[in-house]
């Protein structure tokens, strides 16, 4: 298990710094100036040549990019991410501000939708061809193949402003006001868990079907076994291998939607400040955001196999 975790965390390691490296780069190679980002037009047209060459060393501008991403990392490895061109504030402020919030909607969507969607997929499968499986398959296919911003918008429109029932924006700490966090939240969830809880249900469903043809299931109705024990004793810790695999995919799954979800509903989130700064062209936050997002995916994607080796003896880490 050593073994295994110090190459998983290596090439973890190497995932990283090839996507910042990636996204580094490629916002350098963006026509234009980012330091006119943080002028005012009367400024930008007095500038100086010499103001504006100071202003660029000031930021490391002026050195080639991969100079400036060498001092990037050496800079990281001591807590440093720079300062944002735009606010002129360090951007560890800024990610420690966002990074609690995309991690408190994320967290949140992820438990809900695979406690949701992991019943349901079992009860389709136990209930094949019964009305509750067309039922709860439809929906699952309905919400597979609406786009989150659509969802996001039609629940503006009815519940926000057809209704008025929810707010249509804006993010307020649970320990501040749970009630208006909580109905701040109900939107942006639903938007961020309906591909995710669609998707697991699917699964879900086929890998049961798949278990529940194995010999040793039939064995276990041959024996005189129980429904609720044969399923819950047998078939769910070998259905659930695809589910878990699944489930390392819908963390990456939300935290990208939530990128779109955070812009809609004005959460000032991981997302919200990753678009803001692209736009404006902030390469400081935009590299402090990508290096936390993909962290986070290859973490949970080393989790990911971790468990399976927990539910399943034969996957070994040697």
């Amino acid at each position: 298990m050593t073994s295994f975790l110090i190459r998983r965390l290596a090439q973890a390691l190497l995932v990283v710094i090839i996507t910042t490296g990636i996204v580094f780069f490629l916002m350098r190679l963006l026509p234009g100036d980012p330091i006119y980002m943080y002028m005012t037009q009367e400024q930008s047209t007095r500038i100086t040549p010499e103001q504006l060459e100071a202003a660029r060393h000031e930021f490391g501008l002026d050195k080639p990019m991969i100079v400036q991403y060498a001092d990037w990392v050496k800079n990281l490895l001591h807590g440093d991410l720079g300062k944002s061109i735009l606010t002129q504030q360090p951007v560890t402020g800024a990610l420690a501000a966002a990074l609690p919030i995309s991690l408190y909607i994320g967290g949140i969507a992820f438990v809900l939708s695979n406690l949701v969607a992991i019943p349901v997929g079992i009860i389709c499968a136990v209930r094949r061809g019964k009305w509750i499986d067309t039922v709860l398959t439809v929906l699952a296919n309905i919400g597979i193949t609406a786009p989150s911003f659509w969802v996001g918008i039609m629940l503006i429109y009815v519940f926000g402003l057809w209704l008025g029932w929810l707010p249509t924006h804006g993010f307020t700490p649970p320990w501040k006001d749970f009630w208006l966090s909580t109905r701040q939240m109900v939107m942006p969830l639903l938007c961020v868990m309906v591909f995710p809880l669609s998707g697991c249900v699917r699964q879900t469903r086929s890998a049961m079907l798949e278990v529940t043809h194995q010999d040793y299931i039939r064995t276990a109705w041959s024996k005189g076994l129980g429904e609720k024990t044969i399923i819950y004793r047998h078939a769910i810790k070998n259905g659930l291998l695809p589910v878990v695999t699944l489930a390392g995919m819908d963390i990456a799954m939300i935290f990208s939607g939530q990128v779109l979800i955070e812009t809609i509903y004005a959460i000032p989130g991981m997302g919200k400040l990753s678009v803001d700064a692209l736009f404006n062209r902030d390469y400081a936050i935009v590299q402090g955001s990508v290096l936390i997002i993909s962290t986070v995916i290859v973490l949970s994607n080393l989790m990911v196999d971790i468990i399976y080796g927990w539910l399943d003896p034969r996957v070994t880490h040697e």
